[in-house]
């Protein structure tokens, strides 16, 4: 036998015991051989794909780690659709629902089963020949995002099906006597060439806690529930983070089937499943009346929150298959199927009062203060009340009786007023008038901002703020800090490590290396490598150019693009600080104001020659004017900020710390050489590969000009998926609009 057949015959056989072992593990729950003996066996594979790499198919083992990134994500049609259940809340629905299929077949025995509705991602897919061939997401019931490589790396998704001689099936004990798919009958069923396995993706609450638990330690945005979790995981279009995070997976039906031998009930096909090596529902009944129907579902609702997974209901079905083509279908649900939704705990208690919180990105948040009552397993004493928005709709007043319960079994939320208790000096609430218009905490104005329909302290220096101030800073479109955000920067704040922003300058890995997230009780210690992972960030920061720094200090009214446009100008932040450039932009408009033409049209001239405005023939007016690379509030912001004592420290700062952020003042030199010179550029919808970060970027380095609406002097829209209301304008206003891919061309030119 030659090497090459000897690492053929050793390849099949590592592969099929690394997928025993894997299904033992991920499926079974019943571990077969030891981490370290797991790992020798699969560096063994990758070492004989290496030498041989003709060894690597679609199902080997060494296929789960992900591969390179993708570009975006195919469109795919499921063979079958996937329609959506009916929801129902009330007992008596599921008895008239069951009514309703019996009128339908009169003279038919109708089984049910009833199985835990997973609160995850509905996936569809695919395996031909045995072979995992396309996986998708439900999307709109007819067409779902192609997402095979990331389905690939959970490794309770078998890449092919067992083989049914001598496999054992994960279904419980309790129901081993109805496995009809079970020993010589097993052996003998002739499994389909092409089948479509319907399932839910999830992720673990053990698995969810954990990766939160990283997420803080890395500074990264927490993610707020298990399967918003799931859903962004499964939209990772780099295949490698998706294998990062602790995926899971149920299957619990078929779409298309051809050509083999077809169960005829419910419970038949998840045996079936279960055999060719599918996690299915470890908690299923079969019931032969309405009672028994009712019964199984308390009983689920008494047992579900011991499940590994989030679950919100009970998944009801006709058994019978051939019942199930009978009953039929609506436009958008099977008519003979339905989930049942349990009720979330709900308790009534008084409303005392309310107090606004100030979080640290500067949101006033209504919270009710309530008379504690015991709740879901704890006692509750608050509870949000989300916006003023919502106060208004559910008419909240202080004094009430209300409805609260746990949103999501986590979070209490106030649901509804008892009105029959209001007392007759129970008043509307005011939110504004509640908090004398003014920011709870450090007395400043406060703004509605109409996008999130919430209250904000304008106030960046409020106490309450100091973490907000310093995210903004190490944010990425700033000076791109890692792991400097969330609960290390209230942490860096709370032990008295930092008061502002350059104190992060300050600071060394000793001290971060012991910085403890958690608690006294449950200690979360940041540890040696992210430490020195986020002051060598902070040392890389010192190097930023001018636009960066301009930005990241947060001077009110200046956004990346007028921090660029100001940046481009100037040859260092301190000639920013005292700029005549941006002192003649607050003269030319106050003189303009005044009416002083003369004066005006000096101003202009000299802003004109040094290429920092543009003449313009303004609407309705006979004279020439002139447009500004930034406009009179932006200068007048920059200006009076250095202005003042808190600037004049930041500059001194700076210079103690030997930070000098260099301007890119040489590059206008060569603006009008640029392609995108003179070209106003919107960002709209989400892009497959690029952020709008790295575009801006991209079009500002390129001479370009980005804006935030559309008119018709837009020179291009930059439109991704689910663009909105500013591709809609860009249509009726004939503006060119232009996908990633044109973009990209252009930025070759």
């Amino acid at each position: 036998m030659t090497r090459a057949e000897e690492a053929k015959a050793r390849h099949h056989q590592l592969a099929t015991q690394l997928r025993q072992h894997d299904h033992a593990y991920y499926v079974m729950a019943r571990p077969s051989i030891s981490d370290p003996e797991y790992d020798r066996l699969y560096r063994e594979l990758l070492d004989l794909e290496k030498e041989f790499p003709e060894l690597v198919t679609p199902d080997s083992p060494s296929q789960r780690v992900g591969g390179e990134p993708l570009k975006n994500f195919k469109q795919v049609r499921h063979l079958m659709p996937m329609m959506s259940l009916d929801n129902t809340y009330s007992q008596q629905e599921v008895r008239d629902f069951v009514t309703r299929v019996q009128k339908i077949v009169p003279n038919e025995k109708l089984e049910w089963s009833v199985e835990p509705k997973v609160d995850g991602v509905a996936m569809n897919l695919r395996y031909e020949n045995g072979f995992l061939t396309v996986a998708a997401t439900r999307g709109d019931g007819t067409t779902g995002d192609d997402i095979t490589s990331n389905l690939k790396t959970i490794r309770s998704v078998p890449l092919k099906f067992h083989d049914l001689a001598g496999t054992h099936s994960n279904r419980s004990a309790k129901h081993a006597e109805s496995d009809l798919f079970g020993s010589e009958k097993q052996a003998a069923t002739r499994v389909p060439t092409l089948l479509e396995v319907r399932g839910e993706v999830f992720m673990t609450l053990a698995g969810f806690k954990k990766m939160n638990e990283a997420r803080v330690a890395e500074g990264e945005e927490i993610f707020a529930n298990p399967r918003n979790a799931a859903a962004g995981s499964l939209k990772q279009l780099d295949p490698r983070l998706a294998a990062r995070r602790p995926l899971d997976a149920i299957f619990y039906g078929v779409g298309r089937v051809e050509d083999g031998d077809v169960p005829q009930t419910h419970e038949e096909w998840l045996e079936l499943l279960s055999a060719l090596g599918f996690k299915t529902p470890e908690w299923f009944r079969v019931c032969d009346s309405t009672d028994a129907l009712i019964a199984a579902i308390d009983e689920l609702d008494k047992v579900r929150r011991s499940f590994k997974y989030e679950t919100d209901g009970a998944v009801i079905k006709l058994n019978n298959f051939p019942l199930r083509e009978k009953v039929g279908y609506t436009s958008k649900a099977p008519r003979w199927a339905m989930a049942y939704k349990y009720a979330a705990e709900q308790a009534q208690t008084k409303l005392h009062n309310i107090t606004v919180q100030v979080g640290r990105t500067g949101a006033l948040t209504p919270v009710a203060e309530l008379e504690p009552v015991f709740l879901a397993g704890s006692t509750i004493a608050r509870a949000t009340l989300h916006n003023e928005d919502e106060i208004k709709r559910k008419d909240i007043r202080i004094g009430d009786t209300v409805v609260i319960e746990k949103a999501g079994e986590v979070i209490p939320a106030v649901i509804s007023v008892v009105l029959e208790k209001r007392p007759a000096t129970a008043q509307p609430f005011d939110f504004f008038q509640h908090v004398h218009g003014k920011c709870p905490v450090c007395g400043g104005m406060i703004r509605r901002d109409p996008e999130f329909v919430v209250w904000r302290c304008e106030n960046i220096a409020c106490p309450a703020q100091v973490t907000r101030h310093i995210e903004y800073f190490a944010a990425r479109a700033a000076l791109d800090i890692e792991s400097i955000g969330g609960v290390v920067a209230d942490k860096v704040v709370e032990r008295g490590l930092v008061r502002d922003p350059l104190d992060l300058f300050s600071l060394t890995v000793e001290q971060l290396a012991t910085l403890n997230l958690g608690t006294t009780d449950a200690p979360r210690i940041f540890g040696e490598k992210n430490a020195t992972k986020a002051v060598q960030a902070i040392e890389r920061a010192k190097t930023f150019p001018l636009s960066r720094w301009l930005f990241a200090l947060a001077i009110p009214e200046v956004g990346k693009t007028t921090a660029a446009d100001v940046a481009k100008f100037h040859d260092d932040l301190t000639e920013a600080a005292q700029s005549p450039l941006l002192a003649d932009v607050v003269a030319y408009h106050d003189a303009r104001e005044k009416k002083l033409k003369p004066e005006a049209e000096a101003i202009a001239e000299r802003l004109v020659a040094s290429g920092f405005a543009h003449r313009s023939k303004r609407k309705n007016e006979k004279d020439e004017g002139i447009v500004t690379e930034v406009g009179p509030v932006v200068a007048q912001s920059i200006l009076e900020y250095f202005a003042a004592d808190a600037g004049k420290k930041v500059l001194q700062r700076l210079d103690e710390l030997g930070i000098h952020p260099k301007g890119e003042k040489s590059a206008k030199k060569d603006l009008g050489a640029q392609p995108f010179a003179g070209k106003t550029f919107v960002l709209t919808g989400t892009l497959p590969t690029l952020s709008r970060d790295d575009a801006g970027a991209k079009i500002q380095a390129l001479g370009g000009h980005v804006s935030s609406s559309v008119s018709k002097n837009t020179s291009y829209v930059l439109a991704g998926a689910e663009a909105g209301s500013k591709l809609e304008k860009a249509e009726a206003l004939g503006v060119k609009v232009i996908d990633e891919a044109d973009f990209l061309k252009m930025c070759e030119v």
